[in-house]
């Protein structure tokens, strides 16, 4: 995830190197035909991204209407659906939510313009420290990335929001102000959701006086048209850390979730947000909720923007199964963790096939 170009593999300074440094957006400027070999996935990591695209094998997300969620005479119901949601497909998607459609529209139009600005303007946010409250790269994680993805980012640090808002960046003008709405209008959605989701568990909902003061990070995502979008992927399969992920995605595909072993296409709708839950709300249900794997695939023709608001509890809090959750019957399956652990991990794993979740398994046989 951070911006430092690794010299072993590449002399420093080198026109490859800095060129790579400038990221994907630049590449597809300078007009290049073929991937460069640093982007470039092993055989067996490919996506086969034009057969993918091709044979249109998308997945039918459970949808969850807000309105429906909140009416009395519907609650229950809506209520069994989000729980068999976060159990079978880890994703969800959400209508009737709430945010304004202009507050969406300009929140996409201002990522936009963003990845439009010169390189020399993206530059000032270039940091290779996770904390920073402004971060701006490409990839996904290039200290380790042996392969880099086909991916530009801007990360935003909105916790506490009054203290970080003040260091994003001051363009395009209306930036601060255009993400200063959508990061509470997502807030305020993730709260309605976290405590329908809490109360699908039958557990106490006292926690979710921790999530008002918890974490939250927005990254706005550009991947860019790729000559060869078969060679590559936009990022490589993951799980989220979180608790639950919100995605607001423009009208080009591009996202596959892992679903009973198939790499399947979430179909863009407008409007409307994919959620999935992260590896903190599979460790806090003790597994019964799933933090899946996922991608994004590149395309040869169209550019595709997505807004990823990512939700948590405090940086420095402990997260372990709910002791509600633990029962002779059902053990407990999880170490405790923090975001401090999340870091290490980063810090030493490369980015393919990247599951946090499963070195914070415990080994029953073991114990």
């Amino acid at each position: 995830m951070e911006l430092i170009v690794e010299t072993n593999s590449m002399e420093e300074g080198s026109p490859e190197s800095l060129s790579q440094m400038k990221g994907v957006s630049h590449l597809w400027e300078s007009g290049i035909t073929k991937v460069p070999k640093r982007y470039i996935f092993p055989v067996p990591d490919r996506s086969n991204a034009l057969l993918n695209m091709a044979a249109k094998s998308n997945l039918k997300l459970p949808v969850i209407d807000l309105a429906l969620l909140q009416a009395p005479e519907s609650h229950f119901h809506t209520l069994e659906s989000l729980k068999n949601a976060c159990e079978t497909y880890g994703f969800f998607r959400v209508v009737n939510h709430g945010v304004p459609s202009e507050v969406i529209r300009r929140m996409m139009d201002v990522g936009k313009r963003f990845f439009e600005l010169p390189f020399e303007e993206r530059m000032r946010y270039m940091s290779n420290d996770i904390r920073a409250p402004v971060r701006c790269g490409t990839s996904f994680n290039q200290n380790k990335d042996g392969v880099y993805s086909w991916r530009d980012f801007l990360k935003l640090n909105c916790s506490p929001l009054s203290t970080c808002l003040p260091h994003w960046p001051s363009s395009p003008l209306d930036l601060r102000e255009v993400g200063r709405e959508y990061a509470k209008q997502t807030k305020s959605l993730f709260l309605v959701l976290m405590e329908a989701i809490v109360k699908s568990l039958g557990i106490d909902t006292g926690i979710m006086r921790e999530f008002n003061d918890g974490t939250q990070m927005m990254i706005v995502n550009c991947y860019p048209p790729c000559p060869e979008p078969d060679l590559t992927l936009g990022m490589p399969p993951h799980s989220d850390y979180g608790f639950l992920t919100l995605l607001l995605q423009d009208d080009v595909e591009g996202l596959q979730v892992q679903h009973e072993d198939e790499w399947l296409t979430l179909e863009p709708i407008p409007n409307s947000f994919i959620v999935n839950i992260g590896d903190h709300l599979e460790i806090y249900s003790n597994g019964r909720f799933k933090s899946v794997l996922h991608r994004v695939l590149v395309n040869s023709s169209r550019s595709r923007m997505s807004m990823v608001s990512l939700h948590s509890l405090p940086y420095e809090r402990v997260i372990g199964p709910s002791p509600e959750l633990i029962t002779r019957e059902s053990p407990r399956l999880y170490k405790d963790t923090d975001f401090d652990e999340f870091l290490k991990y980063m810090a030493t794993s490369e980015s393919s096939n990247k599951t946090f979740i499963t070195s914070m398994k415990l080994n029953l046989e073991q114990n």
